[in-house]
């Protein structure tokens, strides 16, 4: 698989990132996890707009999804005809939510665009890639996603705080994506984001094979981030940044 970070930044873009959106492409077939602010733009640097088969949708916070309004409008009113309706998968009411987004009716909403599908824990298959969602620790419905092919496997925790469910779906992967939005000792804020060092802490009991930082606001010190990372976790650690690519 090659995994291409569209756009890293937590909450809201900062100056060289995008929002949450990453790229997982394997045997021709292209995945898209994630459309937050501004990834529309971004994406058409790594695949076109109709080279996409499938959307990912961790949860409903804009930052991860608010973009597939503009996706919308780009198939909707494509010159040549609007492209056949690609599957969108995301929490309970994702159609209905994107719909009151663009101010339309939630009857047709965007349902004649893409085919939606409501996110429940277990795997399934996209093309030639396994999916496995699980649910994890936000204050909305919130899933991480395990994506794997040919024996090899990424996990991408979206937005979380704790999680044990997390752990179990990130074991043994080879590539831990793995949010770290807060600040240890400075946000100690239950349930909504991990900080550097419970990042580290997870990809470690876990056992993953790479951690890769990610969701870091702007105003937040990534580098310390990474170092609080590095004192739990003593494998390979990165700072995601917009249009790094991995293969996995």
């Amino acid at each position: 698989m090659k995994l291409t970070v569209v756009g890293c930044s937590g909450s809201f873009p900062s100056v060289d990132s995008p929002c949450s959106s990453y790229l997982v492409e394997a045997d021709g077939y292209r995945a898209v996890l994630d459309l937050g602010n501004g990834a529309l733009g971004a994406l058409q640097n790594y695949c076109g707009l109709y080279e996409v088969d499938a959307v990912l949708l961790t949860h409903l916070h804009a930052d991860h999804c608010i973009d597939l309004c503009a996706y919308w409008v780009a198939r909707n009113y494509r010159v040549e005809g609007c492209p056949v309706a690609i599957p969108v998968y995301g929490p309970h009411g994702t159609a209905e939510r994107l719909a009151r987004a663009y101010d339309m009716p939630e009857e047709p909403g965007m349902k004649e665009v893409f085919d939606f599908h409501t996110l429940n824990s277990g795997s399934f298959q996209l093309g030639p890639l396994r999916v496995t969602a699980v649910p994890v620790n936000h204050p909305v419905e919130a899933y991480a996603f395990r994506i794997e092919h040919n024996g090899r496997s990424l996990v991408y925790s979206g937005d979380t705080g704790e999680s044990p469910e997390l752990v179990e779906l990130a074991r043994g992967a080879d590539l831990f994506l793995c949010e770290a939005a807060f600040t240890h000792g400075k946000e100690e804020i239950e349930a909504v984001h991990l900080n550097g060092r419970q990042a580290g802490e997870h990809a470690a009991a876990a056992g993953v094979g790479r951690l890769v930082l990610t969701h870091i606001p702007p105003w937040t010190d990534a580098e310390g981030n990474r170092r609080d990372a590095a004192k739990e976790y003593h494998g390979p650690i990165e700072l995601a940044r917009a249009g790094a690519t991995y293969e996995v």
